[in-house]
């Protein structure tokens, strides 16, 4: 069985953290809450322009994405 992932681009997030996008990044995290509960996780990564997925953490938990949500919209 494949555990089910969802990736965030955190270029992506800094973008739209920029624009003060609250909109966009609800969508991703209400995504992000979905994959959780349905028992996968979400996946912390750098996409290059090429192409290239670097990743560098996974959110499993519910609380660990909460973190990680509070984290993000402090910087609006």
């Amino acid at each position: 069985m494949t555990e089910r992932e969802y990736l965030i681009d955190v270029s992506k997030i800094e973008e739209l953290q920029m624009i003060s996008d609250t909109k966009e990044l609800q969508k991703i995290f209400s995504l992000s809450k979905s994959t959780i509960v349905q028992g996968g996780v979400v996946v912390l990564a750098r996409i290059s322009k090429s192409g290239t997925v670097e990743r560098f953490d996974e959110i499993s938990t519910e609380p660990d994405l909460e973190q990680y949500k509070k984290n993000v919209f402090k910087y609006l």
